[in-house]
């Protein structure tokens, strides 16, 4: 599994550099982050509905088209499978599987701020991908 989501970064890179013609990874890297961190979402809840109709079929079919869309908002990120897997691995050693961490796990920030619970909400997701950007007057300041 990981080799076959390094071969689809590898590709989904090249893509972005130009060296491997494929017309929805480079529509979704003209369109920008926001776009490609909305699909990531909306085949989350593909997924998730699937889950619920108890549709097994869709569920792996729609989990590939999920990975496919997380991989490209890697890619735009810079972030590589190999740093996922770091993570995950960090996080069975602590926790003895890599699930996901408790609310109050301390997480290093991007300014260096080790309490994740400090920093501020980001504009929501719909309201970057439709180019609103920075968050609402009434959403500043909310806490996660």
């Amino acid at each position: 599994m990981t080799d076959s989501i390094r071969r689809l970064h590898a590709a989904v890179v090249a893509t972005r550099k130009g060296n491997n013609p494929s017309p929805r990874t480079e529509r979704l890297f003209r369109k920008g982050r926001g776009t490609i961190a909305k699909k990531v979402a909306e085949e989350a809840v593909e997924v998730a509905l699937d889950g619920v109709m108890g549709d097994r079929p869709a569920v792996v079919r729609e989990s590939a088209d999920l990975i496919y869309n997380l991989v490209v908002l890697w890619a735009e990120l810079g972030i590589a499978p190999e740093d996922v897997w770091a993570e995950m691995d960090r996080r069975e050693r602590l926790l003895g599987i890599a699930e996901k961490l408790p609310k109050r796990q301390v997480r290093p920030g991007r300014d260096g701020a080790s309490d994740a619970h400090s920093r501020q909400s980001p504009a929501l997701l719909w309201d970057i991908a439709d180019g609103a950007g920075e968050a609402s007057p009434e959403r500043v300041g909310r806490r996660r």
